[in-house]
């Protein structure tokens, strides 16, 4: 591995996640898990789901 890329890899390491940044990881991780399962799962449905559920969290 090249000492550039070692470099980037370490600054990404240490690199925090924005709230959106987060979001957009989460709701990546469920479509993919989901679209294993499901063909008919698209983004949409797990945005949809995931603004459901911070309502929800919210509320309590």
């Amino acid at each position: 591995m090249s000492p550039q890329l070692q470099a980037l890899i370490d600054a990404a390491r240490t690199r925090p996640f924005s709230s959106e940044e987060r979001e957009a990881q989460r709701r990546s991780f469920a479509y993919g898990n989901a679209k294993i399962e499901n063909d008919r799962i698209t983004r949409e449905m797990v945005a949809e789901q995931d603004e459901i559920l911070k309502a929800e969290l919210r509320t309590r």
